[in-house]
């Protein structure tokens, strides 16, 4: 049984950039995509994800397409921008520095006396 890690502050637009960044994507496939590569670590609630995609829309970093899904429903797409790129490296890029602090901090032994 796998442990579900909570989702930390600020990290929801950059786990949607990665799963579009993947390929395109509508709102419900963005959800199983996230659920996918964090292997079943993280779920990302419908409520929460669609005010995200829409605030990435607002600020170009995702662009949206209406198209037909695997069930044959209409749906809205959602493919990354080049701004959207751009963000997603600088984005990836300060998480990694961060988690590499944080992992550093974390195995510091105490001295032995």
């Amino acid at each position: 049984m796998k442990v579900q890690a909570q989702l930390l502050p600020g990290t929801l637009d950059l786990l949607i950039l990665r799963a579009v960044s993947l390929g395109p994507l509508h709102g419900y496939g963005v959800l199983l995509r996230i659920e996918q590569i964090s292997g079943g670590a993280l779920l990302i609630e419908q409520g929460a994800l669609y005010p995200g995609l829409f605030r990435l829309l607002r600020q170009g970093l995702l662009k949206a397409d209406w198209g037909t899904s695997e069930n044959n429903r209409r749906a809205k797409f959602y493919e990354l921008t080049v701004a959207g790129q751009k963000r997603l490296q600088e984005e990836t890029a300060s998480w990694n520095r961060l988690a590499t602090a944080i992992a550093s901090a974390l195995a510091v032994q105490p001295e032995e006396s």
